[in-house]
Parts: structure tokens; C-alpha cells; sequence
């Protein structure tokens, strides 16, 4: 076991745990946001349904994935499915836990920004013939993405930092290079420090990049 800090060791290791953050997390971050986003939308439409059996369907959902840790989630799909004839493998099954936790968390930020938009647009729309598909995708849903961009932004970078739970299930990214490498070497903490820097540059660019967002598109949130 060495003493201190082993720069050579740090200098050896930047390029795998950079190739972790470029072939595993930001991947995994980014399949499972649009994914989320995707399921987000359709959830929170579910949940403004007039349909009581799809928004009773929709809140069930959201209630477990909200209700239950992720890491749980994650150790049901990849370890316990296989118990039950289902097998699935590291990547996908991180892939579907993650979506599933983007899509409940980000359902809500939507419904929000949809009710948020005020009912005199439908009405306006409807007055010029405009049906409720239409009204929703031409004029609600544009004034509700820009509400709804900063708390998603807040989501996205959650999701950076929640995508090293993957590791627990052996997914190759950022934290799980930073664990094979100072497995042989006993410098976990030079490693793991070195691993949570490079988490934090990417989510510092991520919450400048939501900033500029939010000082662009604040201007034209409807009041």
C-alpha cells in the first residue's frame, strides 16, 4: 500500500476513467434522458387525462418509481428478473431503470409546466379552430417546454451523478474505471477524488449551459 498521493498513478489513469465518462456515462446520461423525457411526456399526459383508468395508471407509476430507491430498481431488473426467466444485461438494465426514474420524476415537471400555461391559450386556440391535439403540440407545449427547461436541466444533472449507481450492476463507466483501477493499487482515494472531478466538470458545464437557458428563454415565459 502506498502513501499519499501516486501522481503518476493520476496521470496514468486520466485517459480510462476519461474514456468511463465518454463510453459510459455520458451514454447512459444521455440514451436515458431522451428516453425519460419521452416517457415524461406521455405520463404526464396521462396524468391530465380525463380517463380516470390512465391517471390512476400514471400516478401508480409515479408513486413506486418516486416511492422506492433507485438502486433498488436497478438490483430488481438486472439481479432478480433473472429469477424469473428474464435476463437482461448491465447496460440495458440501467438503461431501462434509469428511464423509468428519469420518466416518473420528470412526468411531474411537465404536468406542472402544461397546468402552468394559461387556459385562456386553449381557448384562444379553439376560438380558430384548433383542435386539442393541435392546440397542445402548436401553442401548449411550446410555452411549457420553456418553463418546464430549468427544473429538467436539474433532472439531467442529477442523472450525470446517479448513473454511477451502474456500477453496482457492472456497467464500465467513470465510477466503475476509478474501482478497477484502485482495486490492484489501494489508492481508492486518490482515485475516487480524481473520479468525482471529473463528475463535477461535467455537471458544472451542464449548470452553465441551464443558466444561459434559463436567462434566454425567461424572457418569454408567459406571466
Amino acid at each position: 500500500m502506498g502513501e499519499g498521493i501516486d501522481w503518476q498513478l493520476v496521470g496514468d489513469s486520466l485517459v480510462p476513467l476519461l474514456m468511463g465518462l465518454v463510453h459510459g456515462t455520458i451514454p447512459l446520461t444521455a440514451i436515458t434522458f431522451v428516453l425519460g423525457l419521452a416517457l415524461a411526456l406521455v405520463v404526464a399526459l396521462m396524468r391530465l387525462s380525463k380517463s380516470r383508468v390512465l391517471s390512476g395508471v400514471a400516478r401508480a407509476y409515479v408513486s413506486v418509481i418516486r416511492g422506492t430507491p433507485l438502486l433498488v430498481q436497478l438490483f430488481i431488473i438486472f439481479y432478480g428478473l433473472p429469477s424469473l426467466g428474464l435476463t437482461i444485461g448491465a447496460f440495458p438494465s440501467a438503461v431501462i431503470a434509469f428511464t423509468l426514474n428519469v420518466g416518473a420524476y420528470a412526468s411531474e415537471v411537465i404536468r406542472a409546466s402544461i397546468l402552468a400555461v394559461p387556459r385562456g391559450q386553449w381557448e384562444a386556440a379553439s376560438t380558430i379552430g384548433m383542435d386539442g391535439f393541435t392546440t397542445l403540440r402548436r401553442v401548449v407545449l411550446p410555452q411549457a417546454t420553456r418553463v418546464a427547461v430549468p427544473p429538467l436541466s436539474n433532472t439531467l444533472i442529477s442523472l450525470v451523478k446517479d448513473t454511477s449507481l451502474a456500477s453496482t450492476i457492472l456497467v464500465t463507466e467513470l465510477l466503475r474505471k476509478a474501482q478497477e483501477i484502485a482495486a490492484p493499487t489501494f489508492q481508492f482515494f486518490t482515485l475516487y477524488t480524481v473520479a468525482a472531478i471529473l463528475y463535477w466538470v461535467v455537471c458544472f458545464v451542464l449548470s452553465v449551459v441551464q443558466s444561459r437557458a434559463e436567462v434566454r428563454l425567461g424572457r418569454y415565459v408567459t406571466s
